[in-house]
């Protein structure tokens, strides 16, 4: 069945002749699994371990809606806007998750011959290389929802006069830079060290070129809109760009991407984080192989933090459906500084908390997914991670190690799961 167009008669009846009715697709994901999770006894503390935990549960994987709108302005050129939202699909200790509306992907924009250029909130040119090698994976229990571009625990656009409110994928909860930081909203209040490169960018500008030859290029850039002055706590002045260059060709059997990311003044003041990653694949036919390498400098008032990351995929097609695997591998952090900018898995500000070899992770999954039809795919799998002493590796939606109140596992705790998805597309 075709996706229905939703025609919003705004005039109507009552419009004046000659006023043109608009036109706005209605579109949406449902994504459910139902699971038996279980958390490994972490770290001992004191000689005293942090107990161990095992549990059913449902989760929605990103479900979301949302309106998209194109507008045909002759020339070639064409105006464009979407408005997408995450659906609180399930609840936690029997408290609703909330949903922000256009929490997602939502811009306006203009394209045409020169590509595309669009303002509001999207995912940077980084993150869109997921898609060239995230192909192992069923439901989301994969690298790109637990390791691979998510050592941080800030949110976007980090002010370090915010409180520090950040949830952690690989590093331990972070506190505030300064006893009188202010209490901001969630994107602000991130606080900490660095900007998870996976997350979707506010307050900024797109610019998407033509395909020429199956190679383009992306370039995203988030303003300054939080810059801090005195009498604040913090002199801050925080942007970023983030670039990214894509080729795809050979009949669609070969794709790779490359991305630079700077990130400035989100973890000290007159300095610029970055990174670097590659991602790409191959399609043999009876098997698609995936990839992805990168590197993050954080850059503290002291010294660096740097980090690296890598994981490979693999989908085999079998009947209607694909034998999806991966494994992916999140090194020790070096570097190591003392200063109030607390750090990436730490406790007491150090990028290594305990030493070496403690604050890495692995983890890898194996899948097999069913599709029905070009809408309701099914699927069943098992995924594990192995977190360092230090670490706290878990997937993005995953509950919380006790009481609901975190996401973020026992530290050094192995996380598993077993689970039944479908997903169904509107």
């Amino acid at each position: 069945m075709q996706k229905k167009l939703l025609t919003l008669a705004v005039a109507g009846a009552l419009a004046a002749p000659g006023v043109a009715l608009a036109q706005a697709e209605v579109y949406g994901t449902i994504h459910m699994s139902i699971n038996k999770i279980k958390y490994d006894e972490g770290t001992a503390v004191a000689g005293v371990g942090t107990g161990s935990k095992s549990a059913w549960d449902v989760a929605s994987h990103a479900s979301n809606m949302g309106v998209r709108a194109r507008e045909s302005l002759g020339g070639g050129l064409s105006a464009w806007a979407q408005v997408e939202t995450n659906l609180s699909m399930e609840r936690s200790n029997n408290v609703a998750h909330t949903s922000n509306f256009a929490s997602r992907n939502s811009a306006i924009g203009m394209q045409g011959n020169f590509g595309n250029f669009f303002a509001g909130q999207w995912t940077t040119p980084w993150a869109d290389l997921d898609a060239l090698w995230g192909i192992g994976t069923v439901a989301t229990y994969g690298p790109t929802t637990a390791i691979i571009g998510r050592r941080e625990t800030t949110g976007s656009a980090p002010n370090p006069n915010c409180v520090g409110a950040g949830s952690g994928h690989g590093g331990l909860p972070l506190a505030a830079t300064s006893a009188a930081a202010l209490t901001c909203d969630s994107v602000e209040g991130g606080g900490g060290v660095g900007h998870p490169f996976w997350r979707r960018i506010s307050n900024s500008v797109h610019y998407q070129s033509p395909v020429f030859g199956g190679a383009q290029v992306k370039v995203a850039y988030q303003t300054n809109q939080d810059k801090a002055v005195a009498p604040t706590s913090v002199n801050a002045d925080p942007s970023m760009w983030s670039a990214a260059v894509s080729w795809s060709g050979m009949g669609g059997k070969a794709r790779i991407g490359a991305a630079y990311d700077a990130h400035k003044e989100f973890t000290s003041a007159g300095n610029t984080d970055n990174g670097w990653r590659v991602t790409g694949g191959w399609n043999f036919g009876f098997a698609d192989v995936g990839f992805a390498y990168e590197q993050m400098t954080y850059k503290a008032s002291t010294s660096d933090c740097d980090a690296t990351q890598w994981g490979v995929a693999l989908a085999v097609p079998i009947g209607q459906g694909h034998i999806r695997a991966s494994y992916a591998q999140a090194d020790d952090i070096e570097g190591s500084y003392t200063g109030a900018q607390p750090a990436i898995n730490t406790v007491g500000g150090s990028c290594g908390a305990v030493g070496a070899n403690d604050n890495g992770g692995k983890q890898w999954n194996l899948g097999y997914d069913y599709r029905f039809s070009k809408r309701t795919t099914a699927g069943i799998g098992y995924a594990m991670i192995k977190n360092d002493p230090a670490a706290i590796f878990t997937w993005s939606g995953l509950p919380s190690s006790q009481g609901g109140q975190s996401i973020n596992p026992p530290a050094g705790s192995d996380v598993s799961i077993f689970f039944v998805s479908m997903i169904h597309r509107f």
